[in-house]
This record gives C-alpha cells, structure tokens and sequence, in this order.
C-alpha cells in the first residue's frame, strides 16, 4: 500500500495543525509521509515564531517515528533569504523522490497562495489536508482525539499574556477573547504537541521562563525526563 502512495514530507511547526495534519494524513490512501520539516531560528537555535527548543523538536519526530529535516534561517530573516533555503530544501527534497510536501495552513489564502507558487516548476505538488475545516469544531476534533500542546507563543495584542504557557484544553477555549480563531490561524497564538494519537509516546515536559520579545510573549519548555514505554 505504501509504495502506491506519492510520497510527502510534511512542514513540521510542532504545534497542533501540523500534527493533526500528520494524523489525517497517515488516514489517507493517497500520501505516504516519510519526513518532517522545520524551519529553525540559527541565532536561537529554536522553531521559527514557537520558540520551541530544537531537542524538543527532536524528540517529536522520534515519538512520531519519522525523521526530521532543519531548515537553517539567519536572525531577522529577509524575504529573499527565506525564499532561498526553501529552493534549495525543496531541490533536496526533489532528488530524494519527494512527490508532494504537506501543510497545517487553515484558510489563509495568502499563505496558501504563496506555498504554490513557491511549488510551481519543481515537480512537487503541495497538499493542505486541513484546508478550509471550520476551525472550531476542528480544535474540538483534536482535543477529542486526544491531542495535548501548550501555548509557547502568544500575540499579547489579541490575546493576554497570561495565555503564554497554559495547555490548550476546552476551558481554554471558551475563555479565549472574541474574535481570536480557537485554532490562531492569524497568529494569535502557536502551540507544542506533547501528545496524540500521532505520537508513540507522551513528551515529559516543563514549563520555564515566559518572556517577551519582538512584540510577542513566549513560554519556554524543556524535556523533563526520558519517558519510558
């Protein structure tokens, strides 16, 4: 069955809608993924906006069971200079047999937009398994599945700082303030997975500092122990 699938490396955030992303994948007939990618912040050796630890980023793709692509970007980061690491990836990816790259994006059709054009030419298709989910009853399905990630970053102009931090749950839910999308397609927050029905086993975590930065508030998390199967 596997070989009969294209085969998809998907954008790897390590928040919710890319997880998610892998679970309704791997449900699909149609795509085989065999690699997650990352965009990774060189001057803080972190998850590009999450802020995530890149040993965090590690032992997700190990509790996933997939290997795990960085993508290095300087600190700040142009639009050229971003526009170039991903050629260069997406050629790497290509000369590895990669047919399609998947990812999390929502509804923002700018976002959406620019990932195709960015496609066009390299033989690679993208793919958007959650695109165009109303995102409340679809952050409703993923913590009914079983999904489990903090709030590593958040917009403290839409959202209060104190957010920073907290498991997103249904309590977290109802409290967010109207008019901020209970998934943060606009930025409003981003998240850690630590556990899902994607996952082979839970990530022991711990919270650290929270911080704010460039505008936003960011929560710190460090692997805790070695969980134990």
């Amino acid at each position: 069955m596997t070989a009969m699938r294209q085969k998809t490396w998907l954008s790897w955030s390590s928040g919710k809608d890319s997880a998610w992303a892998l679970q309704v994948l791997r449900q699909s007939d149609e795509y085989a993924v065999t690699g997650l990618f990352t965009t990774i912040n060189m001057a803080f050796d972190r998850v590009a906006m999450h802020a995530v630890r890149v040993d965090l980023l590690r032992e997700q793709a190990k509790a996933v069971g997939l290997p795990l692509y960085l993508i290095e970007i300087p600190y700040p980061c142009s639009d050229e200079q971003y526009a170039a690491a991903m050629a260069d990836f997406v050629a790497r990816a290509r000369g590895e047999g990669v047919q399609c790259m998947a990812f999390g994006d929502l509804y923002l059709e700018d976002i959406r937009r620019y990932r195709e054009e960015r496609m066009q030419g390299t033989g690679i298709t993208p793919v958007f398994p959650l695109w165009g989910k109303p995102t409340r009853p679809l952050l409703e399905e993923m913590l009914a599945g079983g999904l489990r990630a903090c709030l590593t970053c958040v917009d403290p102009r839409v959202l209060p700082a104190e957010f920073a931090g907290c498991e997103l749950s249904a309590d977290l839910l109802e409290r967010l303030p109207d008019g901020v999308d209970p998934c943060g397609e606009n930025g409003e927050f981003h998240t850690f997975v630590f556990d899902g029905p994607m996952f082979d086993y839970p990530l022991a975590i711990e919270a650290g500092e929270v911080v704010g930065r460039d505008g936003f508030v960011f929560a710190d998390f460090r692997l805790h122990g070695q969980y134990v199967a």
